[in-house]
């Protein structure tokens, strides 16, 4: 009989000693030395088993229908697929699995957009260790967690925030990010960016799309929008 009303730690030892099974993760991750980091430090539990490292979203896909697993840890921005698309996938054909996202992306308004394809968990990439292993307890048996920086989860109030420090521009961009951002709010198209900074246009292209998923953002309107509304063109 599961125990009640006792911590995530408690009920993961209750599932280990009674089960006599492990608990089953997958890590989809495109850095790879984060995902062999990440791999070699869950390893050293005794509470649960990696089955499976992947470093693009197509390649577990691929191995998705075959793979046994009970929790999903995985980053939000992979290079070959839409977030939206990949979670899609996964919940039509894994209805069940818990997911668990580990990323450094702190915009509110994309977990708001994902929250519908019933994600268990959301953790930052800089929290402390014991706070992801207490994420992947508390997910793996059965409950939610959304990690402490993530402030306005509990309030329902997610699609208008970000979760860095007084909307700091810097925490949630890379400095080249931060740029195209005000070149964009500037009107020049990717190829006036591209000249200005001495960029290909697709590499402008890729910047504009990774900056529309991190703000959680669908178009360029929504993203000057959201520049202007939060004062993120006040950042230099």
């Amino acid at each position: 009989m599961r125990p009640k009303n006792e911590s995530p730690e408690t009920i993961a030892y209750f599932y280990l000693f009674n089960t006599g099974e492990m608990i089953k993760i997958a890590l989809v991750d495109d850095h790879e030395i984060f995902l062999k980091g990440l791999h070699k430090l869950l390893s050293e539990s005794p509470e649960w088993a990696i089955v499976g490292t992947f470093s693009n979203g197509k390649s577990f896909l691929n191995a998705l229908p075959s793979l046994e697993m009970d929790l999903l840890v995985l980053d939000i921005q992979l290079p070959d697929i839409e977030p939206e698309d990949f979670i899609r996938t996964i919940r039509n054909l894994r209805p069940k699995v818990a997911v668990l996202y580990l990323t450094m992306m702190r915009g509110t308004r994309l977990l708001h957009r994902l929250e519908k394809y019933d994600i268990q968990g959301y953790v930052l990439k800089d929290a402390p260790v014991e706070e992801l292993r207490h994420a992947i307890r508390t997910v793996a048996s059965g409950g939610v967690y959304f990690g402490e920086s993530i402030t306005d989860i509990d309030k329902g109030t997610m699609g208008n925030t970000t979760t860095t420090p007084a909307n700091k521009l810097s925490g949630l961009l890379s400095p080249r990010e931060c740029e195209i951002l005000q070149l964009i709010c500037q009107e020049l198209s990717s190829a006036e960016i591209g000249e200005k900074l001495f960029l290909s246009t697709g590499t402008v292209d890729t910047h504009r799309r990774n900056i529309l998923v991190k703000l959680g953002v669908n178009n360029t309107v929504g993203l000057v929008k959201f520049a202007i509304q939060n004062g993120l063109l006040n950042e230099t």
